[in-house]
């Protein structure tokens, strides 16, 4: 794994902009045109192998969480915690999530949390990246098959399912980002026959008379992707009525156990010693030496704080951290001359589908960590 300097291509940001790509320079620089990474094939086959054999575990985890009932020690209701279970227990398929692992090309890779209900870096991670191989590398490779696994997932709902329905997709309203990865989620959709509808989660109604949840031409919703916090729609206003299972929502209700970094202690406690996991506990008193304290609930970076090396990082104050916290041994990312990589592996339709790289100048990756793209040689 090598971190290379790179000629910017002419362009390129009007490129990404016709491709839908319209975030590449929030924050000034989000897409950072002119570095890349570099991996040897053997260590693209052993990030793949790594995470489809994690996400093996986790589904053990879930079902470990639910067996034992330990909703209650990660801060999970129990009127979320049934409604969870139910979904795991009916088989609710999932489309998609993303590990984060800390991983500089010598050592194991190691698991730092699992972005299951929500991942953004989706587009970028799909076909900006692809793209921009396709310009500057087109006689290498990429770890990268996320889009076909996409087309899968969404063949196989088609199938499942039977949809005969619209399949709606939400965001919260002026949120960018968000708003082009559900977009570009549809277009999957409708490329696979479905009727993909786009709708923002404000303007989502509920129907007290016929008992459910409509779009703005009050036609029923009963399947729908959101890029929404499955904590923060239960603790929504409607969120009684959600627990009611009128809708199919994707990702799932039971994904809520994969995404709360309590299943952090519960992988280390199913796998003690896993080579890429790191040891992590409910309890501060069972971490030795350096420790990252994270929020159950916590997204980008939000509410993290680290001691290593006789430093204290902080992540950005979201006031995450009311329902409690897990402590994990700490395991600074690599640094590139100043610049601490994540390695994102994504897991679409039950596979690894590949990976996308962001870094930052401190060792918490938040929302403006950059995106870089990476490639392989045959």
């Amino acid at each position: 794994m090598q971190r290379h300097m790179v000629k910017k291509r002419d362009g390129w940001k009007q490129k990404f902009d016709q491709l839908g790509f319209t975030f590449h320079s929030m924050g000034g620089v989000y897409w950072n045109e002119g570095t890349c990474y570099e991996f040897s094939s053997e260590e693209i086959d052993h990030l793949e192998e790594v995470t489809d054999e994690l996400h093996r575990l986790c589904l053990q985890a879930v079902d470990d969480v639910i067996n034992r009932n330990l909703f209650h020690k990660m801060g999970i209701p129990d009127q979320w915690a049934a409604f969870a279970t139910d979904s795991w227990k009916r088989g609710d398929r999932s489309l998609y999530g993303r590990f984060d692992f800390s991983y500089d090309g010598k050592s194991e890779p190691k698991l730092l949390e699992y972005n299951a209900d929500t991942p953004t870096s989706l587009v970028e991670s799909s076909i900006a990246q692809w793209i921009w191989l396709e310009d500057t590398y087109p006689d290498c490779d990429q770890f990268n098959s996320i889009h076909e696994k996409l087309q899968d997932a969404f063949h196989a709902l088609g199938s499942s399912l039977s949809l005969k329905q619209p399949f709606y997709f939400t965001c919260i309203k002026d949120h960018e980002e968000d708003f082009v990865t559900v977009e570009y989620l549809r277009d999957v959709a409708l490329q696979c026959g479905l009727d993909g509808r786009h709708i923002f989660i404000e303007d989502i109604g509920f129907d007290a008379k016929l008992r459910y949840f409509c779009d703005l031409d009050n036609h029923p919703i009963h399947y729908v992707f959101k890029l929404y916090p499955w904590e923060w729609l239960l603790a929504d206003e409607f969120g009684a009525q959600v627990l009611q299972g009128s809708v199919h929502f994707f990702e799932p209700a039971w994904k809520m156990v994969l995404s709360n970094k309590g299943i952090l202690p519960v992988l280390w406690e199913l796998a003690p010693g896993h080579q890429n996991l790191l040891p992590a506990f409910f309890d501060a008193g069972h971490v030795k030496g350096d420790r990252v304290r994270k929020p159950f609930f916590s997204r980008e970076g939000a509410n993290i704080s680290m001691r290593a090396g006789g430093k204290t990082f902080e992540g950005i104050d979201a006031r995450y951290g009311a329902e409690g916290y897990v402590y994990q041994q700490a395991h600074p990312l690599p640094n590139f001359s100043g610049n601490y990589a994540v390695t994102g592996s994504w897991v679409v339709n039950g596979r690894a589908a590949g990976i996308g790289i962001r870094e930052d100048s401190t060792p918490i990756t938040s929302n403006t960590s950059r995106f870089a793209p990476h490639f392989f040689r045959l």
